[in-house]
This record gives structure tokens, sequence and C-alpha cells, in this order.
């Protein structure tokens, strides 16, 4: 009998060994499918089986897993990229595994039509218009009202993604979406929003049901980089319904019954207004937090919906979970850093990670990819889990010199 085999297009570097590690779990052969597979160490060291091949090329892919299929028996295809889960969606489809629908996620990972169908449907969002130069953002911005939030209409992890407070702000960050130095995937778009003020939610679905409710804190503006994400959120009874009903109807609206999604979304004088829906599982250690606060593997039940498994949602413990990243204030080389094991020992302390090694040049990008590491703490409180993850972070320590000083 051939073995049963997940096919796994690329990966990252959080949530990617989640992924091979619950495939080898449930019995599976994970294959990851890359443009480059020396990017994701975790490959070579847990073993996994990796095929270069071109994942923008939905033909390529098609002829890949058609030769697969010569020796494996394909359980399920996915993947953990924004960007390619409507090729996910599409390959399902043409080898008759359980996917998402392609449509409804092209839609949703546009971020104007997604507000568009959102807007339709009576869900409360920032008021918002789509520029394709200068002059449009601007006309844009003086229609909405200062301040506003420029970003990509198509994109992830906050990258382009800023605050604008004045005209001149305004200007210069239209010239570097507009000007070439940020990279685009598709005809490049910009979305001017209302900056939508007020506590941030994070809110965990498959299929139709919320799994859990999560807040977090961005770094210092203009940017919004996370600085730290706590499961569950302490909310009303009323607080907490009025953001489950308002995710469902996000769900609804556009179109996304099938597998995780997570809806951003800020609470205003008005109540919840969503910020943006992902179709897909998040990232950041929000799965490991789901994992420690509600007994929940969104991987592993993601995986079982892909296989065409019956899924077990069910909640199995209450606690508190939050992840605190490790975020450079300047730009420069990594002298060292210290302090991660005596972190990672202390009582409480469920994950440390770090990213870099001494010696790597650190060039802040404003958004998710500025992260070192992280630490992951839990407990039966709020306030105890706070204070286990400051103890953490104190423990750990670097020096970053400045290039200048080379």
């Amino acid at each position: 009998m051939a073995p049963r085999a997940l096919i796994l297009l690329e990966g990252s570097r959080n949530n990617g060994p989640l992924y091979a590690k619950a495939a080898l779990c449930l019995g599976l052969h994970p294959i990851t499918l890359s443009a480059d597979p020396h990017q994701y160490d975790y490959l070579a060291k847990e073993g996994i089986e990796a095929i270069r091949v071109d994942t923008d090329n939905l033909d390529a892919l098609i002829r890949e897993c058609s030769r697969l299929r010569a020796a494996y028996d394909i359980a399920g295809i996915t993947s953990d990229w924004d960007r390619l889960h409507a090729t996910v969606g599409k390959l399902c489809r043409l080898f008759d595994l359980p996917g998402p629908n392609p449509t409804s996620i092209e839609r949703c990972c546009d971020k104007f039509t997604q507000r568009q169908l959102l807007a339709e449907a009576g869900v409360p969002v920032p008021a918002y218009r789509l520029a394709a130069n200068a002059m449009e953002v601007e006309s844009a911005a003086t229609r909405i009202g200062l301040p506003v939030v420029l970003k990509p209409a198509v994109g992830s992890g906050s990258s382009g993604v800023r605050l604008c407070t004045n005209l001149h702000e305004l200007a210069e960050h239209t010239a570097y979406l507009l000007g070439g130095k940020h990279l685009w995937r598709s005809s490049p778009r910009v979305l001017v929003e209302e900056f939508a003020q007020g506590p941030f939610y994070s809110v965990e679905t498959m299929g139709h049901e919320v799994i859990g409710i999560g807040t977090a804190n961005f770094g210092p503006p203009p940017h919004f980089v996370f600085r730290d994400s706590t499961f569950p959120s302490p909310l009303t009874d009323d607080e907490h319904r009025r953001i489950v009903d308002v995710s469902l109807n996000c769900l609804r609206a556009l179109g996304l019954g099938w597998g995780p999604a997570e809806i951003e979304l800020r609470w205003m004088k008005r109540g919840p207004v969503v910020i943006e829906v992902n179709p897909r599982l998040a990232g950041g250690g929000i799965p490991q937090l789901v994992h420690l606060a509600y007994g929940v593997d969104l991987v592993t039940e993601h995986i079982k919906l892909v296989i065409g498994e019956e899924r077990n949602l069910r909640t199995r413990h209450s606690q508190t979970a939050a992840v605190r990243f490790l975020i450079p204030d300047r730009d420069g080389i990594l002298d060292w850093i210290s302090g991660g094991d005596r972190a990672a020992a202390l009582p409480g302390v469920a994950e440390v990670k770090l990213y870099v090694e001494p010696k790597t040049a650190i060039v802040r990008k404003r958004d998710y990819r500025d992260r070192m590491g992280y630490v992951i703490a839990v407990s039966s409180s709020f306030t105890e889990t706070e204070a286990i993850l400051q103890r953490a972070v104190d423990l750990i320590a670097w020096s970053v010199r400045p290039f200048s000083s080379i």
C-alpha cells in the first residue's frame, strides 16, 4: 500500500514545523513543495522530504502532484502561506480532495474587495478608499480625514502598512509604496483607511466555529508590529457575544465556511469594527497559545479537515497563555544574544524561540520580519501569566552594534 502523504506548499518558521510534526503524528508523510526548500531549516532538521518547484506556477504544481501520485496516496494538500491558499483550493478541486473555495479566498485576499463584501453585508468596517496614484491617495485621505492608515491592497504581516498623521507622512509613505521600494506581487493599489482606534482583538475560527478570542498590543507607531498577544482576552459576556456575532457575519459574507480563518478587529466607540479577515491559520505563536489556553490543537484539527477526517474542536481546559516578541530597537550587527535557556527554565514558560545568531545583520522592515524570537508563558490567570512572561523576557538580553561603528 502506498504511504499517505500530506502535500505542504511552502512553509514558515512558525507554523511550518507545527504542520510537519502534526502530519507525522497523524501517520502521514509530509512533503514540502517550495521554490527554495533551503530557506526552511526545520526541513533538514526534522528529515522532512522537500521538492523544489515554482509554487507560483499552478501548472508546475499540478505536474509535481501528479508525479507524486504514482508513489503516494495523496491524502491532502494545504499551506500556511496567505498567497497560496487559493492555489491550494484549485489543486484540491483538481485532485478531488477537501479544500477551501478558491474564489472566496481570492476575494478575501484582496483587501478592497473584502471590505466591499463586508460593508455590503452590514459588517462594521473602517471608512476606506482605493487609490492607484499619489493624487488619489491624497484625495482619499482628505475625504476620510487624517490620520489614516496606508496599506497595500494585497499583502500580509503588516508589510507596507503605516499610520500617516499628516500630509508629509502621507506623501512619504505613498512614495515608498508606489516608488518601487515595496515589493508588489500584483498591480500596485493602495488602500487608504480610517485609523480605527481602540483595543485590538484577534478571533480564531475553524469552519463556522469561533475557537478563541485573544488580545494583542503593537509596538510604537507609525508601524503596526505586534509586540505581544494573549488568549483568552478578558472580556465581558456582552463583549464576547458581540465579537462572536460580528466574526460569524464576516465568515458568511466572505464565504469562508471551510477551514481556519483569523479575524482582526478593534473595539471602537460604536463597538467591534473589523480591520481584516485572513483566510488561513494565524501565525505569530497563536496556534500554540490556543492549544495552551483551550486545549485545541488548531494545526492538527486543520490537517484532519484537509484529509477528510473528523475534527474535535471541543475545549479541554481553560488557562491564560501569552507570547511576547523580541524586537530590536535599532539596525546593526547583532553582537550577542543570551538568556534564552534561563528564560525557558522558569516555571510557567512554555517555549522560548530565538531566530537569530550572533553576527547577524539586523535591518528592520517594520513588520513581522523584525522579530528576533519570542517567549510563550501559561498559567491559570491573566495576571500571573503576564508576570511570568515579564520575568522571562527580562532574562533575555542582546547587543546590536550600529553599522556606522563597523
